[in-house]
């Protein structure tokens, strides 16, 4: 007579058999261009040239910066890719952001 298998290795057997999903980000240029980021950013987020979000207040408005306006996802059976599509800003749109003097 057979013992039943423990649970522990049914959910064992199962975490195997699972499919594995993987899922990528991206940061899209203006210009079309894209570079793989480590993870996913928000809508309206600062970013520099690498994707990196900027901490506020920036030090000067004399930098390169990009603006996430939006964010789109494919989804396939082996996981998905997250794009944020970025805006680069001006000297003059970073104003705002600069800290008090």
């Amino acid at each position: 007579m057979t013992m039943p298998a423990p649970s522990f290795y049914l959910s064992a057997i199962w975490a195997m058999l699972k499919p594995m999903t993987i899922n990528e980000y991206f940061i899209v240029f203006p210009e079309g261009d894209t570079q793989e980021i480590p993870g996913r950013l928000t809508v309206n987020a600062l970013v520099d040239i690498n994707g990196r979000e900027l901490e506020l207040p920036l030090p000067t408005n004399k930098m390169i910066a990009f603006r996430v306006e939006r964010i789109k996802v494919k989804e396939d059976r082996g996981g998905s890719q997250t794009l944020h599509f970025l805006e680069q800003l001006s000297a003059d749109e970073l104003l705002p952001y600069l800290g008090r003097r």
